[in-house]
């Protein structure tokens, strides 16, 4: 454990940036070379976010100072249409994990429609991985670029495309009422995430067309073998982390909803961060918050041949950083766990 890869975190100044840097300079394996920003370059990691005081970080600078002869991965962490020209540039011997939406789509058709402009890096995005790390674990373990996954996606496919594989749930029926903390939304000053603005609330948006529907739906059909279109909604609490997702789902003949929980126990048993719960029990997000653990459990619901699956997670960690370094740790054959191995900070 002596060797270090020397990794760029691309955005370090926002959330998921920082969250990147607090996992990442404990992690054994990975030594931080370079750290950019936009607006705070030239200035220090411990003066955009004072809980790195003490700690020997470079010091934030603009995308083109990177020396990338230096670098061997990158985590980018920019907002989405932005990372495309950024990673043309970068060398073909560094890997990359994408913490946009950029590379998550596999069809460049589908990337235009819901995100309004056509892809300029399709090389790129057509040697993408996507990375549900439990998931799509051999095909990230051979990867250049791993297309991390949103953070509603993760939360509605880890107990979804179990059940759509076995044939257990109609494809059809599916009905994700999901719920996030305002981190979510990104560290930018926008006026509809002022403390007034959402505090003593809890609102929908999104509705009908928001853009993980896409994600989702990419998901589930390659897991069901026929095109899937689920009904998704988002909606934002009044908590800094966490996703709560309750998903709806309507049974096939023959199955129960005591069926649906042995099948996700079944396919997650030995897995170390994915926790299937009870039959009945309800996870919640303070049980996971900074954690990069993702809790689920399943209910009956009052109405015959339907079900009810509940999951959680950090929407920063498990949902964006954690799991981003998850896909590093396997992309480089090292153990999954490592450099994530805290629990869940309660209360």
């Amino acid at each position: 454990m002596s060797e270090k890869i020397a990794v760029a975190i691309l955005g370090a100044s926002g959330y998921t940036g920082a969250e990147l840097v607090r996992m990442l300079a404990l992690h054994p394996r990975v030594r931080i070379a370079a750290l950019t920003a936009d607006r705070k370059a030239g200035s220090t990691m411990a003066e955009a976010f004072p809980q790195f005081t003490g700690l020997d970080l470079p010091r934030l600078i603009a995308i083109g100072e990177v020396d990338w002869a230096s670098i061997d991965l990158v985590f980018c962490a920019l907002p989405h249409a932005t990372t495309q020209e950024v990673l043309k540039a970068v060398p073909a011997s560094i890997k990359i994990v994408d913490l946009s939406a950029d590379f998550r789509l596999s069809d460049p058709e589908a990337y235009a429609y819901w995100y309004g402009h056509a892809h300029k890096a399709l090389e790129l995005q057509a040697e993408a991985v996507y990375g549900i790390t439990e998931l799509d674990r051999a095909a990230v373990a051979k990867a250049r670029l791993v297309a991390n996954p949103g953070c509603y996606t993760t939360c509605g496919q880890l107990p979804v495309i179990p059940l759509l594989e076995a044939g257990a749930i109609d494809p059809d029926s599916i009905v994700i009422d999901a719920k996030s903390g305002v981190s979510g939304a990104g560290r930018a000053a926008k006026e509809a995430n002022l403390f007034t603005e959402v505090s003593e609330g809890f609102h929908a948006y999104g509705v009908g067309h928001h853009r993980h529907m896409a994600e989702l739906e990419q998901g589930f059909s390659k897991a069901a073998g026929r095109p899937v279109r689920a009904a998704f909604t988002p909606h934002l609490v009044p908590m800094n982390r966490g996703i709560l997702s309750t998903i709806y789902v309507k049974l096939q003949p023959g199955r129960t909803a005591e069926d649906l929980h042995a099948i996700l126990a079944e396919r997650y048993q030995g897995e170390h961060f994915v926790k299937v719960l009870p039959f009945g029990a309800s996870p919640q997000t303070r049980h996971v918050r900074g954690s990069n653990f993702v809790f689920m459990s399943v209910a009956a619901d009052r109405r015959p041949g339907h079900a009810i699956l509940l999951c959680v997670l950090d929407n920063l960690v498990k949902g964006a950083s954690g799991q981003a370094i998850q896909n590093m740790n396997v992309m480089m054959g090292w153990p999954e766990t490592t450099g994530l191995e805290q629990i869940g900070l309660f209360p």
